[in-house]
């Protein structure tokens, strides 16, 4: 859908294409365009090139239409050519298209303009993007509440949109995911011994965001399932 998007806003913002003038210097009294090559006395136009279907062959060494970034007099088309790419790799949060434009060294009002376009058709959309980045982060990086929020603000995410987005990270989901996060991992901390493992697993949750006493709970009970002690040495 984004693709689709993208495209319906490149043709409306493209100019339409340019129809060359019909050369009829070579028409007959009939009216149809005689062939270059035919006029008498050939000459030097006999040899040309006629033009293909896309229009006439370009002369060496210039540059191909369709590429709005080289056209450096139509800043414009630079920065809604370079959203508009990123976009179709990727869904990104307003301010860091604006950071990409402005290494480009798109002007600032010309970069708002483009922007708060793209914004108006949908194709930028923090809230969106937030709701996306703490789904799959949570899920499958197993971010802690508190390390999504300092990712999405790191990002350029508004804070009340990030925390909005974050909300649905409860402190059920944070011990669930956290649990299943060690599940995996006690095996090979627990060849260290007990107490290096503790403070590995601890380490590790701590990385990930969760609150202090969550993690102290769940590698308690991750190590205590494991058959070791672990009632001295915590907090």
């Amino acid at each position: 859908m984004l693709a689709q998007l993208a495209e319906q806003m490149q043709r409306i913002t493209d100019p339409p294409p340019t129809v060359p003038p019909v050369d009829r210097r070579g028409a007959g009294r009939s009216g149809a365009l005689v062939p270059e090559g035919s006029r008498s006395g050939g000459g030097p136009s006999a040899t040309r090139t006629a033009p293909g279907p896309g229009g006439p062959t370009p002369e060496p060494g210039a540059t191909a239409p369709g590429h709005p970034e080289d056209d450096a007099g139509d800043p414009e088309s630079v920065a809604r050519a370079i959203c508009l790419r990123l976009l179709a790799a990727a869904a990104r949060p307003r301010a860091g298209l604006a950071a990409a434009l402005a290494r480009k060294g798109i002007p600032p009002d010309i970069a708002e303009r483009v922007l708060d376009r793209l914004t108006e058709v949908g194709l930028i959309d923090d809230e969106a993007y937030a709701q996306s980045f703490v789904a799959s982060r949570h899920r499958h990086g197993a971010l802690g509440a508190g390390a999504l929020r300092d990712q999405l603000r790191r990002k350029g995410v508004d804070p009340q949109t990030a925390m909005s987005a974050v909300a649905v990270v409860d402190r059920d989901a944070e011990y669930e995911r956290a649990r299943a996060f060690l599940e995996r991992r006690v095996d090979s901390a627990m060849a260290h011994g007990a107490d290096t493992a503790r403070r590995r697993l601890l380490g590790l949750l701590a990385r990930r965001g969760y609150p202090a006493d969550l993690a102290q709970r769940v590698v308690q009970e991750a190590m205590a399932a494991y058959g070791a002690e672990t009632d001295a040495g915590w907090p």
